[in-house]
């Protein structure tokens, strides 16, 4: 019999007689009802002979068929332009009977480009003492110097983060935690949220005009000191020159000098560096020449210039001023030859550095031909911006999306004057940051001086967007108050603001949204709707991110297995074995993303360790809990993924499957989840 449960479970018959012969086993069961707003049931069950009892006291989670859901819809607008965003199932709601509103959020950014701003601590703060990280100080420190003296409410901005706006120090991966299907404590990435705070919020420090001029003095000593006395620089101290480095170096001192940040012709100490540096350049490349002509007779019929060598000419051109020899002069123009005869053989970024030095050195109709080829192969979106479809990265230094992307800037910049592509390739560039980390001091670098290139001023603006939700307007105020979630402040320059509405304060007219941006650039934001329904009634809802769920009975044959699909009129047996199956499509790469695929509390596992997996190019790691599967990536390329798992069912019954949800957690937005699925055991 059982004792002890509550009366409002609603058993009936508590006693059941059953009978057992010796050294075997049967069943006895109850069937009771549980209400919604329960979610453990303590029991005791006791048998009873007449000269023995024995019994069992236990709690029974019970699992609701109710789920929270959150819904999405990313809004990004571009500069001069009004966009009416629709959230369809919350325009529909008012249909469903088991639909409850939980909570509806809207966030926006009006002007993303303050992220680059953000991002300058890391580059300066990073921890390593190579000389590329180095140089990456001075460089960081010279561009931040050169900011702040350009447009002095910069600080007065940075100031206000600080006293108004706690939450501009945030990591992207700690915003909205109540909007996201994990805690962050519980993921792998809590030491990468905490270092992002902590950097930006070292920003007012690291800011700050003193300390930046002893950084940058600090900072060029050290690059001073680490010249060897060929005029190269090494990876690090003590180690033999490398040639790359000394080029980056050398590249890197030319986008100073072609954004005015530091005049180097008119300082003794840098324009003396850059001389020896050029001097071991020029070394290298005539060294290249003559083994060129040493190993091959008709040299000058065949392809020898490189990435090594288009690196050079790139860097080359920023200081043509810088004299060089006869010798190295017949060099330069061999491998310039070579370049307006070999361009096609190369990737994009070699094609945009053959591109910019056939500018500088007298060939501009191939610099041109090389830039209207590539405007032909870019592609052009609206959300995105303009980007190239190849443009994935590699193994190589050349094989850099961010930095790749950023000469991109660079090129139709300085050749064509096309200031409309040069802003969309900014939209890309920004977007890039709003779903993922830049992750190197060299992608954050490139990155910031693209931005900083002329085209639209994209920090100068104090604009914010206007946003009409369900036909009223938003309001912005020096001073927010709970009770009117129409009214919002914005934080200090990156016009941030995030506003929410609870329960019944949700209406189905919210799901129609009306955004107007009146200057140039870009903005972004997005709305998160939240409510409970039973989890067979959840329909498959997709952002930029797909996904598909389905269960397949695995059949032993005499061909081996044979995958049955599992709909709802098919009846599965306690025993059975169940293949999962999840389809992933994302049109972007992501970073940080959290897959959770719930499952039937009558089917488990086989696979219960967690542990890291590698498939088709992609790393993950998957947990297993008592009631889902959760799969951790630290990236997502744009592509499409499958993922498989098996079940053993266990227990007979009607169930409901759950869904598998998808969240990028650096950019909350980016979510997507399957349709709910029944199964029913025998």
């Amino acid at each position: 019999m059982i004792i002890g449960l509550i009366s409002y479970i609603q058993l009936k018959n508590t006693t059941k007689d059953f009978k057992v012969e010796e050294g075997k086993s049967t069943v006895a069961s109850w069937s009771f009802s549980v209400p919604d707003d329960i979610s453990t049931v303590k029991y005791r069950i006791v048998a009873v002979t007449d000269n023995f009892s024995d019994g069992e006291a236990s709690v029974l989670p019970i699992l609701s068929n109710r789920m929270l859901v959150t819904e999405s819809l990313p809004m990004p607008v571009k500069g001069n332009e009004s966009k009416t965003f629709k959230m369809d199932r919350l325009l529909k709601s008012a249909q469903s009977k088991s639909i409850k509103h939980h909570r509806f959020t809207v966030e926006f950014t009006s002007n993303p480009a303050w992220y680059a701003l953000q991002a300058t601590p890391y580059m300066m703060e990073y921890p390593y003492e190579c000389i590329e990280q180095t140089f990456t100080r001075y460089y960081s420190n010279a561009i931040a110097t050169h900011i702040m003296n350009k447009n002095p409410k910069m600080r007065e901005v940075i100031n206000r983060w600080g006293k108004e706006s706690p939450d501009a120090f945030l990591s992207n991966l700690q915003k909205n935690e109540e909007l996201k299907a994990v805690v962050l404590k519980e993921t792998p990435w809590v030491l990468d949220a905490k270092n992002e705070e902590e950097s930006k919020r070292n920003l007012a420090v690291l800011l700050n005009m003193n300390r930046m001029s002893h950084e940058l003095n600090k900072a060029f000593s050290k690059v001073q000191n680490a010249q060897v006395s060929s005029g190269g620089w090494p990876w690090f101290p003590g180690m033999k020159e490398s040639r790359y480095i000394t080029q980056h170096i050398i590249c890197g001192m030319g986008h100073l000098d072609h954004l005015g940040v530091n005049n180097v012709r008119y300082d003794y100490n840098q324009w003396a560096m850059l001389n020896k540096a050029v001097q071991y350049m020029d070394r290298q490349l005539y060294k290249d020449y003559l083994n060129a002509k040493r190993y091959d007779k008709l040299y000058w019929k065949h392809q020898h210039i490189g990435y090594d060598q288009i690196h050079y000419l790139y860097a080359r051109s920023f200081f043509t001023d810088i004299g060089m020899n006869v010798a190295v002069q017949k060099a330069v123009e061999y491998y310039k030859r070579q370049a307006r005869k070999y361009w096609k053989n190369f990737n994009i970024y070699a094609q945009g550095m053959i591109a910019l030095s056939a500018r500088r050195m007298e060939m501009s109709e191939l610099a041109e031909k090389i830039t209207v080829s590539l405007k032909d192969r870019a592609i052009k979106n609206d959300e995105m911006g303009m980007y190239w479809k190849e443009n994935t990265g590699g193994y190589y230094w050349y094989e850099a999306p961010v930095e790749t992307h950023a000469l991109m800037i660079e090129v139709f910049n300085e050749i064509t004057g096309d200031q409309e592509s040069v802003d969309e390739l900014k939209t890309w560039l920004l977007k890039q940051k709003q779903t993922n980390a830049w992750r190197t001091t060299k992608q954050t670098s490139e990155a910031v001086y693209a931005l900083l290139l002329s085209g639209s001023d994209l920090l100068a603006s104090d604009d914010l967007v206007e946003i009409s939700i369900g036909g009223q307007a938003i309001e912005y105020v020096k001073k927010t108050t709970e009770n009117d979630p129409y009214k919002v402040k914005a934080e200090a320059g990156t016009g941030y603001f995030k506003t929410t509405w609870q329960g019944k304060a949700v209406l189905p007219e919210m799901g129609s949204i009306t955004v107007t941006k009146k200057n140039n650039g870009i903005a972004w934001g997005a709305a998160y709707w939240q409510y409970f329904e039973d989890l067979d009634k959840i329909n498959s809802a997709e952002t930029t991110i797909s996904l598909q769920k389905e269960l397949f009975k695995v059949v032993q044959t005499s061909n081996g297995e044979e995958l049955n699909r599992i709909d709802e009129g098919n009846v599965l047996k306690v025993g059975d074995k169940v293949r999962c199956r999840i389809e992933l499509r994302s049109d972007r790469r992501l970073e940080f993303v959290h897959m959770k695929d719930m499952r039937a509390s009558g089917f488990e596992p086989l696979n219960v360790l967690s542990r890291y997996h590698y498939q088709d190019g992609l790393g993950y790691y998957q947990s297993t809990k008592d009631v889902a599967t959760n799969f951790f990536f630290d990236a997502i390329p744009k592509g499409t993924f499958v993922f498989e798992y098996d079940l053993r069912v266990q227990q007979q019954g009607d169930f409901s499957n759950g869904i598998t949800s998808l969240q990028c957690m650096y950019a909350p937005e980016f979510s997507s989840h399957s349709d709910g699925i029944r199964v029913k055991v025998e």
